[in-house]
């Protein structure tokens, strides 16, 4: 992750007061630097396997504190999984949903995020 994906990343949570943290294992260390430089609370942050039998247990704990806003940094590997489950089984949003470059364009509608360059991406 890049310093200008952060800084975007960190703009479009605008005034959310309290945040979860989603990564996959792979991209544990960016979820560690959004939580570091983020100025508000951090409900959670939740790690998930790229793959598993349900990872029905980390959806409800990415879901379950109904923050203002959830962040996800994960390979789109590791987020196929995870957003299926959250889709199925909580009260989950897309449409609060930031994440990093990595899943730009991912095929969720309302899904929003920062780009490398700063630059920010939405999907419809």
């Amino acid at each position: 992750m890049t310093s200008l994906e952060l800084e975007a990343l960190l703009g479009l949570l605008g005034g959310a007061r309290h945040i979860v943290i989603g990564t996959d294992f792979a991209s544990r260390p960016d979820g560690d630097r959004i939580a570091a430089a983020w100025g508000g609370v951090v409900l959670t942050t939740v790690a998930w396997p790229e793959t598993a039998a349900s990872w029905l247990r980390q959806a409800h704990r990415f879901a379950a504190p109904e923050p203002d806003a959830w962040v996800v940094s994960a390979t789109p590997a590791g987020w196929a999984g995870m957003a299926r489950r959250l889709q199925l089984s909580t009260s989950w949003s897309p449409h609060r949903t930031f994440a990093t470059s990595a899943l730009a364009g991912y095929p969720l509608p309302g899904l929003r995020g920062a780009r490398a360059d700063g630059t920010t991406w939405e999907t419809r």
